[in-house]
């Protein structure tokens, strides 16, 4: 599709929801819109970054990442230190969060893509993506029918920094946590590499202030997966398949409330339509080529989408609703999840090439 009709079709769906639902959902959609074409504009790639880092030692990608998480973290910190309103990404350390980043970080390389990726992807119009879409929300959909059970492993109450700490030590304290992670990253590239990409600088920036108009706007942080598994949900409700009241996690209020409501309500899903439309206003300004799979590499490439799915509900979010939103809002998850997610990729990216993805 042509540029300018695409345009006018993304500026009359936010007339309709202006219109029809409300103010607050427009602007959120106009947000999404922002953020996939930050994200398909720069090609800012959790999943490639860090794959970059493991196989090239380029450090580039993470070092745009870690600029994120620092402008992000002191958008986030300062506002919900301002205002009570505002809530963070807060999830439980648990064995739930442990083994779901690990599997998560291992399939998103198989997958070629997290959360934001596979939806910015799938916006593109790359095929392996497209595909994983509606599983990556059948398996988030069955993780958060599930997580329940999971976390009866082991659990203890979520932790966020603006709470034991304070805003202002928060923001220390996270920006001394990615300095760390930052001169980790310089240990394991060495010297002689360039640092720094203008396109992942500008993607990062962009990136961020979405993130923090998002927390603003919705009084809630950036989250993908959520969107997903309610999609899945709706459906399978919808065809009688379900009982929502008999499970825990779907009986809660803000749960069974969005189930009941129609999904242009629902903050993360209205965020994630306009992730895809932002990319598929990219690229209608160039073609997105990628190469032709087999049968087997969409097999394997299927099945990871679908455990990615899972697990990202038993880590309370992906690398957008757990690393970022959860590290750039003060919840310790989501500096639990980084580096088990991280050890996940190390595995990931040699499946990858076993199976020359």
């Amino acid at each position: 599709m042509k540029r300018t009709p695409l345009s006018l079709l993304l500026f009359l769906f936010f007339i309709f929801l202006a219109w029809t639902v409300s103010i607050r959902q427009a602007v959120l959609f106009a947000v999404g819109i922002g953020m996939g074409a930050a994200l398909a504009g720069a090609r800012f790639g959790f999943t490639t970054g860090w794959r970059q880092l493991i196989e090239h030692k380029d450090p580039k990608g993470v070092m745009g990442q870690l600029v994120l998480l620092a402008v992000a973290s002191a958008f986030s910190l300062t506002l919900l230190g301002q205002y009570s309103e505002l809530t963070a990404a807060l999830g439980p350390p648990s064995i739930s969060l442990l083994i779901g980043a690990f599997v998560f970080g291992l399939t998103m390389q198989i997958a070629d893509g997290c959360g934001s990726g596979t939806l910015y992807k799938a916006g593109l119009g790359i095929p392996l993506n497209m595909g994983i879409l509606p599983l990556f929300a059948l398996g988030s959909f069955l993780g958060s029918v599930q997580v329940g059970d999971w976390l009866k492993l082991g659990q203890i109450e979520p932790i966020g920094l603006v709470t034991e700490f304070g805003s202002v030590n928060a923001l220390v304290i996270t920006l001394i946590g990615l300095a760390i992670f930052g001169f980790a990253a310089r240990l394991w590239v060495g010297k002689g590499r360039t640092w720094w990409d203008r396109k992942w600088l500008i993607g990062a920036l962009a990136l961020a202030v979405l993130a923090a108009l998002n927390l603003i706007i919705a009084g809630q942080p950036w989250g993908v997966v959520y969107g997903f598994g309610l999609w899945a949900a709706k459906i399978v409700n919808a065809a009688g398949l379900f009982d929502p009241a008999a499970n825990a996690f779907w009986s809660q209020a803000g749960n069974a409330q969005r189930l009941n409501e129609m999904v242009l309500m629902d903050i993360t899903s209205i965020t994630n339509i306009g992730i895809l439309g932002g990319a598929l206003w990219i690229s209608a300004r160039a073609s997105t080529d990628s190469k032709p799979l087999t049968a087997k590499q969409w097999l394997v490439g299927l099945i990871a989408g679908f455990l990615m799915g899972y697990s990202s509900r038993l880590a309370f979010g992906c690398n957008i609703g757990a690393m970022l939103s959860g590290i750039s809002t003060g919840s310790i998850h989501g500096w639990i999840w980084v580096p088990l997610a991280f050890a996940g990729t190390m595995i990931g990216v040699r499946v990858r090439r076993h199976y020359q993805f």
